[in-house]
Order: structure tokens, then C-alpha cells, then sequence
């Protein structure tokens, strides 16, 4: 894995691209490729690279040039077809001079241009230079797991990286707040769409390339799932073949991501995700697979008693971490940094702890990411599934009645709050079942909470714009089909995003099975019996891994990654929202009404259900504008004094 950036400028604007500020954008992310660093200047262009050397480790510096020297290549990623691709283009008469799957792409790139990125099977993010066109390609793999951002100028420049970072260190633009994707952040955890909350950075959505000639670019999509379970898996009486064939396709999604020179592990919560990795692993290689889970001591929020069943179970080299308190919050800062925007999830930081414990022994893990968006693992879907059938059959008149109804329950009442979230009270469209429903800060909240200013000059934002874009393309697909296809379209690029920087920040590569293209397409045409059936989620994973998998792993609940940050806040760090939530400094930037949020901190301090993510993205928010709009130093964010060392068993 690594990091990628470079400066492409019109020659006509006088520009040349400066060297020292590409090597400030490249060693920003030396995290990210502590191995080896290389550097490509020409008139009008550069190219910077960070190497974890992972294939071929004693070859494959880059920037890669082509052998005439017309091309050159920076790369981030893995394409895991690279032997079976290699092999195809040596019997087309290429000579190779490395092992490394940098070389394939760069190879197909000079035989197909942009239509090569359809041979490739993997994660990644390309650049590429073409001398003789005096143009730029970009490229990103089909669902996004490997991160790549841009600024274009108003002259042309156009300026890229893997990190936000890099481009700040580059000054590429000032950084500022992008008010206008307040809204969906507040709503979303993140920004959903191709914006981000940094003014003038965009990032190259999933599926697209850019090209980039005198100052112009056009982004191309060149891949999207398809959505709607094929009329071919209509009959139930095939169900079993279809679970057969998944499993199938699962198993050489979870070989493929075998290809490295060096050793690799597995993250193992204890969930049926992780464990079925872990299962068909155990089953391709000779060793023990190595394991690592993180947990906190927090009975609620510890889960290692599935993680160790499934260790047992398989037989692996299994490694944990119990992380305190004191060292989350202590981290806190720090990886904020590294995720560049606010993290949306405070599992962030357990991923990162267990990620620097899977790095003191090897250097790739695989990871359970994408089996919720593809098989419809959320809560969420079946309980909008069920809200949406049992409202449409309750007339306004009745929905009315029990609204007034449920005004006469005691407040603040968890009944109340739960029964106010269903078809008795809510009206039968998405954007009350599901958007709103599911928000941290739905529409309600933000007219509550946003500044009266802000409220006014964010008036017309649409908060859940990107999911309606993407739900505008599929809408003839089943309900369930588009809901996960919105979510794979918006949501799933936060958590891929997550697993990416966390990792990396650990200086180790994370690869993702459930995300295997042809693995995806396949579930997504499955019917919907084989994704949620009944009350039952990823029925399909859960049937190919009976027998393999222990029964209590297969029939338990999902629990997420539970992190007790409510509670924290609730006791000995609730210093932490006096000073980044309610505190002067977090009021006076003028974006919230400050008695909303009082409110809102002293409900949570009462016991009032269901404040803590609210309060999480709120403080999150805040170190952000410490950290990169005020260029606050991140190791003065928090007192030193509450950093401790895990223990790791």
C-alpha cells in the first residue's frame, strides 16, 4: 500500500511546478509508505509516491516509468488479477522488468489507455502521465477503498492526493469550512456526496477516472453495481445452489486477497463478517492465521469472548488489545488528524489501536468491510422494510390519532422515544423512515440546533442530496435493492475511508473480500429472501457458513463495535464537552445556537436516551477546526497526561 500525489499545471499559465511543495505533499504522508519514496518532475508536471512494499518488496520504485519513457505511473493499491494479467501480456510479447502489479497496470495503460481499468480486480488509485498528450489520468477503484482527493484551480492547476493533508501542506487551497455540506455531516456522520468538508477539495468518486489536458477535466464513470435481484433467482427452489455459488465466489474473493510477499493477519471482532474470513482463511493456508482483536474493558463494549471462540475454533495465532479510556481520548486528536475530517465513528480509534498491534507482525490484514452494505446486515433496512409495509397500510387519519397518543406518554420516556421512531408516528415516505429516522442530527434537529444565520443560508441544502441522487438511478429496483445501493453509494465510502486511514496511520494495508467486484455484483443480484429473510440479515453468509462456523457466532445479534463514549462523557470525561462542545471557543465560530446545545449536553449529563453520537460528531467537529482551520498543534488538544499504554496480550 501507499500514498500517491502530484501537480499537473497549464505551461501556457507561466506555471512550473515546484519541488520543494511536492515533496512537502509527499512526506506528509510518509505513514503511509515508510519503505521507499520517489519523485517525477517535468515541464508542467510532478508525481510523488510513498512505497509499504508489499509484492515484489525489493523492486518496484516508483514513479514507474514506461521503457520509452511516454508514460509514468503512480499507484496506491493492490490488483489482485495481476498474475493471471501478467502472464496474458508476456505471451503478447511484454517484457517485465519487476513482479509488481504497478508494471501490469502501467503495461495496460500503453495498450488500452483508460479501458484498462476494466481488467482490473482490486483496490487502487492511479495516476498517470502521458508525455507525448501532455495529459493527466486518474482512476479509482470500483467501490472506493482506496481514497483519492483533488483541487482544481481556477487557472487549471490541478493538484491530487491520498490524503487531504497532502494538499494543505501544498497549499492548494486555504482551509476552510465547506458550509455547505454542514448539513449532511451533521445528518450522516459525513459528507455523503463527492465534496468534502474542506471548501475547494473534492474527492474522485468510486467507479470514475478524470482526465486532466490544458487546464480541462472530465470525470468518466466506467463502472456501477448493478441493483435488482436477476429474474433468473426467482425460484426459491434454487436458493441452495445460489448459497453454494456465493460461498464459491466468497472463497476466491478471500484467496485472491492472499497475494503478498510478506506476512498477512486478519481483524477478528467476533462477528459473522470476520469470522467467515477467518474460517475460509484457516482453509488456504498452511499456518495459523494470525488474528487480532481490540475490545475495551467496558463489559458492553467488549466482545472478545466471540473473537477467542472463533480463534479456538480455527486454531490461529490470536493477538488483543484492551484499550482504556484515558488512551482513546488521548488519541483522539491524533487520528483526526489522520482521517482528515472529523471522524464519523468512534471505532476509528479501536481500529487504529488494533492496527498498530497487527503491524508488530505483519504488514496486510483482511477485514469484514462491505458485508452489511451488500447483504443487508443493518438494523436499519429491516426495521424501514417493516415501517414502510405497516404505515402504508394505516390511514392519515388513524397516523394522527396516534401521534396525539403518544404525546400523552411521559417525556423524556425510552417507550416514547422508540414508539415516536416507528409507522405510528412517522409518515410513509424515505425521507421519515429512513433518512431522518436514522440521522444523527435529522431535519428536526438541525432547524433546533444550526445558528439562526446559518439556518437561513443553508435553508435549501438538502442534507441527504447524494442518497437521493443515487436512489434517482435504480428507481424501478425492490426497496430493500435501493436502499443498498444508496448506501454503497454514499455511506460505505465513510467506513472504507475509516478502515483506509486507520490502518494506513499504523503503516499497514487493509484488504477488503466482501468487496470483490464480481463477489458484490453476484449478491446484488441475488433476491431479497437471500439477504434479509424475515428477521434474519445476510441470510445467504450465514447458510454458506453453517457447519463451518460456530452456532452461537451464526444466530447472534449484530452489535456493531460498541464504544462506550456515552458513558465517558457522562463521567470522568465530561470535561470534554464543556470544552469542545458548549465550551466559548466551540460557540463563538457562530455555527450552532448555543442553547441548543447546552440543552443538548445537559439532557445527555441527566440520562436522556440516545445523545451520545450527537455529542461525539459535535467534539469531533470541533478538534477538526482546531487541528486544520486553526493549525492548532494536534499534541496540545488534549493534556499529555492522559495518554497510557494499552495492554496488549
Amino acid at each position: 500500500m501507499c500514498g500517491i500525489c502530484g501537480i499537473v499545471t497549464p505551461t501556457e499559465a507561466g506555471r512550473r511546478v515546484d519541488e520543494s511543495s511536492l515533496v512537502r505533499m509527499r512526506d506528509t504522508l510518509v505513514h503511509r509508505g515508510p519503505d521507499d519514496a520517489g519523485l517525477f518532475l517535468a515541464p508542467g508536471v510532478g508525481l510523488g509516491h510513498r512505497r509499504l512494499s508489499i509484492v515484489d518488496v525489493a523492486h518496484g520504485h516508483q514513479p514507474m516509468a514506461s521503457a520509452d519513457g511516454r508514460f509514468t505511473i503512480a499507484y496506491n493499491g493492490e490488483v489482485y488479477n495481476h498474475p493471471a494479467l501478467k502472464a496474458e501480456l508476456e505471451q503478447a510479447g511484454v517484457s517485465y522488468r519487476t513482479r509488481c502489479d504497478t508494471e501490469t497496470v502501467l503495461h495496460l495503460y500503453e495498450r488500452q489507455g483508460a479501458d484498462c481499468v476494466h481488467q482490473l480486480r482490486g483496490m487502487f488509485a492511479i495516476a498517470i502521465w502521458d508525455r507525448a498528450r501532455q495529459e493527466l489520468f486518474l482512476a479509482r477503484d470500483r467501490f472506493g477503498v482506496k481514497p483519492l482527493y483533488y483541487v482544481h484551480d481556477a487557472d487549471g492547476t490541478l493538484w491530487f492526493a491520498s490524503e487531504i493533508k497532502a494538499l494543505l501542506e501544498a497549499g492548494a487551497v486555504r482551509p476552510a469550512l465547506n458550509r455547505a455540506m454542514l448539513p449532511d455531516f451533521l445528518a450522516n456522520h459525513a459528507p455523503s456526496g463527492d465534496d468534502t468538508l474542506f471548501a475547494g477539495v473534492r474527492r474522485l468518486p468510486p467507479g470514475h477516472t478524470l482526465r486532466w489536458q490544458a487546464g480541462a477535466v472530465t470525470l468518466t464513470r466506467y463502472w456501477d453495481l448493478p441493483c435488482g435481484g436477476s429474474e433468473e433467482h426467482t425460484d426459491p427452489h434454487r436458493d441452495d445452489d445460489l448459497v453454494a455459488e456465493y460461498l464459491e465466489r466468497f472463497t476466491e474473493a478471500v484467496r485472491l486477497r492472499l497475494m503478498a510477499d510478506v506476512p498477512l493477519g486478519m481483524f477478528l471482532s467476533g462477528g459473522i463478517d470476520s469470522a467467515a474470513i477467518t474460517a475460509v482463511m484457516s482453509g488456504l493456508v498452511q499456518e495459523p492465521v494470525r488474528t487480532f482483536s481490540v475490545a475495551f474493558a467496558e463489559r458492553e463494549a467488549n466482545e472478545l469472548a466471540w473473537a477467542r471462540l472463533v480463534a479456538e475454533r480455527y486454531r490461529t495465532d490470536h493477538h488483543e488489545v484492551l484499550v482504556s479510556p484515558g488512551q482513546f481520548w488521548a488519541a483522539v486528536p491524533r487520528l483526526v488528524w489522520h482521517e482528515d475530517e472529523p471522524m464519523a465513528h468512534p471505532s476509528s480509534v479501536a481500529l487504529n489501536f488494533v492496527s498498530v498491534l497487527a503491524a508488530q507482525h505483519v504488514k496486510v490484514v483482511l477485514t469484514g468491510e462491505g458485508s452489511d452494505e451488500t447483504l443487508a446486515g443493518y438494523n436499519r433496512y429491516r426495521m424501514t422494510l417493516l415501517n414502510r409495509r405497516l404505515g402504508a397500510l394505516l390511514p392519515a387519519p388513524v397516523r394522527a390519532l396516534s401521534r396525539s397518543a403518544l404525546r400523552l406518554l411521559p417525556h423524556p420516556s425510552e417507550w416514547r422515544r422508540r414508539l415516536e421512531r416507528t409507522f405510528l408516528a412517522l409518515p410513509p415516505d424515505l425521507d421519515a423512515l429512513y433518512f431522518d429516522n436514522f440521522a444523527v442530527f435529522g431535519r428536526g434537529w438541525q432547524q433546533r440546533l444550526l445558528a439562526p444565520a446559518v439556518r437561513q443560508e443553508l435553508a435549501a441544502v438538502d442534507p441527504y442530496a447524494a442518497f437521493h441522487q443515487a436512489l434517482a438511478r435504480v428507481p424501478n429496483a425492490p426497496l430493500l435493492d435501493q436502499l443498498l445501493y444508496a448506501d454503497i453509494q454514499t455511506y460505505l465510502h465513510e467506513l472504507l475511508m475509516k478502515q483506509d486511514q486507520m490502518s494506513m496511520a499504523a503503516s499497514i494495508e487493509s484488504r477488503v473480500p466482501f468487496l470483490d467486484h464480481p463477489l458484490a455484483e453476484f449478491a446484488a443480484r441475488l433476491p431479497a429472501r437471500l439477504k434479509l429473510d424475515g428477521l434474519t440479515t445476510k441470510a445467504v453468509l450465514r447458510r454458506a457458513m453453517k457447519g463451518r462456523l460456530p452456532e452461537a457466532i451464526l444466530s447472534r445479534k449484530k452489535m456493531g463495535f460498541p464504544v462506550p463514549v456515552g458513558a465517558w462523557l457522562r463521567g470522568e470525561f465530561g470535561g470534554l464537552l464543556d470544552e469542545f462542545v458548549s465550551g466559548e471557543r466551540a460557540l463563538a465560530r457562530g455555527l450552532f445556537e448555543p442553547g441548543a446545545v447546552r440543552a443538548l449536553v445537559t439532557a445527555h449529563r441527566a440520562g436522556e436516551g440516545g445523545h451520545a453520537e450527537r455529542l461525539w460528531a459535535l467534539l469531533n467537529l470541533e478538534i477538526w477546526h482546531r487541528i486544520f482551520l486553526d493549525q492548532e498543534p494536534v499534541e496540545s488538544i488534549l493534556p499529555a497526561s492522559r495518554q497510557r499504554t494499552a495492554r496488549v496480550a
